[in-house]
């Protein structure tokens, strides 16, 4: 019998001398990594937004010729609209593998008390709370991420704010009425691409202080909040990111899109196709598909 070691697709010299009677190719196992687009952040003192739910394992089973579905998603809008609470981002997709879109962070309205419009939403991790007294945080989703924080109400002699949204490893901070300071939750490191990249970090919350108060984005590619000095900022493309909620009269910005990522030993074959454009390396002993679009892979 002709050795196949390394060899899983089935080759048209092979099916000719009868591979009906041997052994299956060996398929591989897959280790992924299935980042969501992060929420956007609210506007005026708005809350920051919660991070795209960050999933990774190793092991996981595919088989030969049917196409696995890919879906890279995007970040949510941030709000420009004090009675508009921002938007969640998208859902990423990895065949049976979805990580949950990052929730919107919560808007000030301060036109009316509606909880539904100043508290960050849930997500794979949750938007932060927006300024008018004391607004939670949205929940995140267990295995993916971490609540968003709660916002700060008006307190003399500085200023309202609101909270940090959540990161794959750390929730947002609660603001201080004093010093703002609604950061963002820190994100998770990856090393699947061969080199270490931190994903999934919380927007920072807005504050409307005339000092540089600002809530910073969680490391792993979140926005910072905005305040009397500072705009905030979009979380950071293809990390998953939350978007910085903004400060006084500002708009929160967008959350940042998601990743999807696999590896496997470089001693099977290359996947039989992909669409999605995704980045192809064999290196460290590994074959790695990285999407930054979504697309499908097919083994």
């Amino acid at each position: 019998m002709p050795s196949y070691s390394g060899v899983w697709t089935l080759t048209a010299q092979y099916q000719a001398k009868g591979a009906g009677n041997w052994p299956p190719f060996p398929t591989p196992t897959v280790e992924y990594l299935v980042v969501a687009g992060g929420g956007g952040g609210g506007k005026d003192n708005g809350g920051g937004g919660g991070a795209g739910g960050f999933r990774t394992a190793t092991g996981f089973a595919v088989s030969t010729g049917t196409p696995i579905t890919v879906t890279v998603g995007g970040g949510g809008a941030g709000s420009s609209n004090v009675a508009v609470r921002a938007s969640n981002g998208t859902d990423s997709v990895f065949s049976t593998i979805t990580s949950t879109a990052g929730g919107g962070g919560g808007s000030s309205n301060n036109g009316s008390s509606s909880p539904s419009i100043q508290q960050g939403a849930s997500g794979g991790s949750g938007g932060g709370g927006a300024f008018r007294g004391s607004i939670s945080g949205g929940s995140g989703t267990g295995g993916q991420g971490s609540n968003g924080g709660a916002s700060a109400p008006s307190s003399s002699p500085v200023t309202a704010a609101g909270g940090g949204g959540g990161g794959a490893s750390a929730a947002g901070t609660t603001a201080n009425s004093t010093t703002g300071d609604g950061n963002g939750g820190n994100g998770t490191a990856s090393s699947i691409t061969g080199s270490s990249v931190t994903y999934a970090g919380g927007g920072g919350g807005g504050s409307e202080g005339s000092g540089d108060i600002r809530g910073t984005g969680g490391s792993g590619g979140g926005g910072n909040g905005g305040d009397g000095l500072n705009s905030a900022t979009a979380g950071t493309s293809n990390t998953g990111g939350g978007g910085g909620g903004s400060g006084a009269g500002g708009n929160g910005q967008s959350g940042g899109s998601g990743i999807v990522i696999i590896r496997y030993a470089d001693t099977f074959d290359a996947a039989a196709s992909t669409t999605g454009s995704p980045t192809i390396t064999v290196t460290g002993g590994y074959r790695i598909y990285q999407w930054t679009s979504s697309g499908s892979i097919t083994f």
